[in-house]
């Protein structure tokens, strides 16, 4: 409802979208389009059109403006895999083990080049996996991070998919979109060459998360939950780190969650009610 707001709905890939959600004076773009996890392993040509054409050609649209445009792209730890550091900084050499995590490090290489060749000023927001999101579970290996969390909250059973003790690395809503912003507001300068930042998370294994549930929600409501793996998401998401070293994006300014607990927390004061009152 606010009159600031122009919503353009369309195919991400159709250039007559970003002709249509661009104008002359577009100085930012927060570019979160994507095909996710699950779907681009299963869909390969899918995911390499959205995920790898489709931010090309967003890129070129931004070029084409002649002004240098911000571009704030969401990465993710899936441009990470294979046999990692206990703790990941963010100049490691990006390797994935899977289509979804390829598009992203190929899109991230890309960005670079176009914020090398003064094109767009570019920045690589790589975000830990968001939980506990709202809405309905989406194709995404790490879709139970939510579900196991959000499905018993709102009355319904969720599968785990993963071993109780496979280590995550998460963010809540609230914090994906205050570093967004933060991502938008730093200076270029403070970047320097590297313009890919590891965002601030919360270690945690799915068994403590379903603890963490149980101590907020009560052992009726963790009960709702079905341990149940799936061989296919453990491989995709055992392959992700589960901790980041931080300590550039903290001297950048951006923050994470202090605990899991609290981002429980966090979905219960920001979604719930919303749904209590509809």
């Amino acid at each position: 409802d606010d009159p600031r707001i122009r919503q353009v709905v369309g195919d991400f890939t159709d250039p007559a979208l970003t002709e249509l959600a661009f104008d002359a004076d577009t100085d930012a773009v927060f570019h979160l389009a994507a095909v996710v996890s699950g779907q681009a392993e299963a869909e390969f040509d899918v995911g390499m059109r959205v995920n790898l054409d489709g931010s090309r050609q967003l890129l070129e649209r931004c070029r084409d403006l002649g002004h240098r445009p911000r571009v704030i792209f969401t990465s993710s730890v899936a441009v990470y895999g294979g046999d990692l550091p206990a703790t990941v900084p963010d100049d490691l050499a990006l390797t994935p083990r899977s289509s979804y995590g390829t598009q992203k490090a190929m899109a991230e290489l890309l960005l670079g080049e176009y914020h090398r060749r003064g094109f767009v000023d570019g920045r690589v927001l790589r975000l830990p996996t968001v939980s506990v999101r709202p809405g309905r579970p989406n194709r995404a290996a790490s879709s139970f991070a939510s579900g196991i969390i959000r499905e018993p909250l709102n009355g319904l059973e969720a599968v785990c998919p993963v071993a109780a003790d496979t280590r995550l690395w998460l963010m809540s809503p609230r914090r994906a979109v205050d570093c967004l912003v933060h991502g938008h507001e730093v200076a270029s300068e403070a970047l320097g060459e590297n313009r890919a930042v590891n965002l601030p998370g919360v270690t945690v294994t799915a068994g403590e998360m379903v603890q963490r549930l149980e101590e907020v929600a009560g052992a009726g409501v963790a009960a709702r939950v079905r341990w149940e793996r799936d061989p296919e998401v453990e491989r995709i998401v055992g392959s992700w780190p589960g901790a980041w070293d931080v300590s550039r994006a903290q001297a950048l300014g951006f923050a994470g969650d202090a605990d899991f607990t609290g981002i429980v927390r966090a979905y219960i004061e920001d979604d719930l009610p919303a749904k209590s009152a509809g």
